[in-house]
């Protein structure tokens, strides 16, 4: 059995990326499990996904624990611990991740013991969509290649039908086929994962409950919300050129989560603990004076 876990950011596609994998699988003649895992979570927030492929029926269920391939979305994730993306990593082949660092540099940085591949995805759907948070082809296609279990034209029309099912237009569907093509084709494919010997079960843990009150829904101690700065989210950061800036207020008013203060001088300033990125800023400014760029924390 193939165990791929897929990490990211709301808004990349992670979970879209699993289900092409999925999809690409199950057309190739495999059986095909996938499924996300997230709550209420905004644009930006972690998340993850699982793909499990076997040629026999698939009874484990819930969160992949021994991943063969792990596939990261966004290299900043490497440094939240929250992200839990090394738990398991021992059993993995491959950490592929989303960058345009060196992978060896990336392995020896965080004391990864397995092969680290990686490729400049966000660069690519720029190139291919317009945009750099439009990566569930690009994900996909990396996942599927590392597998090395199909063909590209297998591929490309899972990516046709899961993204016909999101009412996506056509045109934009054929550019992220020929953008999964290329990442397809730039990956080395083959036999490239383990196959773990683990045994397969129906549940992957028995939940067990505490003695009395204990073993109620009771929430008795506070939660640590406010000592997670949702300003790990971003995928883009606002940069303000002050030298352009006319103080005229509209970035401020239309913030959505109050990140932008104003100084007393009235010059706007970003607070980048809680900022989400969601470039509304950068779409407002009527002078054009903020630009995005992409965040990355982890180097």
């Amino acid at each position: 059995m193939f165990r791929i876990r897929f990490h990211g950011r709301g808004g990349h596609g992670v979970k879209t990326a699993s289900r092409i994998v999925g999809t690409a699988a199950f057309l190739g003649g495999w059986q095909a499990q996938d499924s996300p895992v997230y709550g209420a979570e905004r644009r930006g927030a972690a998340i993850a996904a699982f793909t499990r492929i076997d040629r026999e029926p698939i009874r484990e269920r819930g969160v992949v624990v021994d991943p063969d391939l792990v596939v990261v979305a966004d290299e900043t994730l490497l440094d939240d611990p929250m992200a839990g993306i090394f738990a398991g990593c021992e059993s993995a082949s491959v950490v592929f991740v989303n960058s345009s660092r060196d992978g060896v540099a990336i392995a020896r940085k965080h004391q990864i013991g397995c092969r680290v591949l990686t490729v400049d995805l966000t660069g690519r759907a720029i190139e291919w969509l317009g945009r750099g948070s439009a990566l569930s082809s690009a994900l996909g296609a990396a996942a599927y290649a590392l597998t090395g279990i199909g063909t590209v034209e297998l591929l490309a029309e899972a990516v046709r039908r899961e993204l016909a099912e999101l009412h996506i237009a056509s045109e934009a569907i054929e550019k992220n086929v020929a953008l999964a093509r290329q990442v397809h084709g730039g990956l080395p494919a083959g036999d490239f994962l383990a196959r773990q010997a683990i045994a397969a079960s129906c549940l992957m843990h028995v939940p067990t409950y505490a003695a009395g009150p204990q073993g109620l829904p009771i929430i008795y101690a506070p939660g640590n919300s406010a000592a997670r700065h949702t300003g790990s989210w971003r995928i883009f950061r606002p940069l303000i050129d002050l030298d352009a800036c006319t103080r005229c207020g509209i970035c401020f008013s239309y913030c959505p989560d109050a990140a932008i203060m104003l100084d007393p001088k009235g010059y706007p300033a970003i607070d980048y603990d809680n900022c989400k990125g969601c470039m509304i800023c950068y779409r407002e400014c009527p002078l054009k004076c903020i630009r995005e760029e992409k965040e990355v924390r982890a180097w």
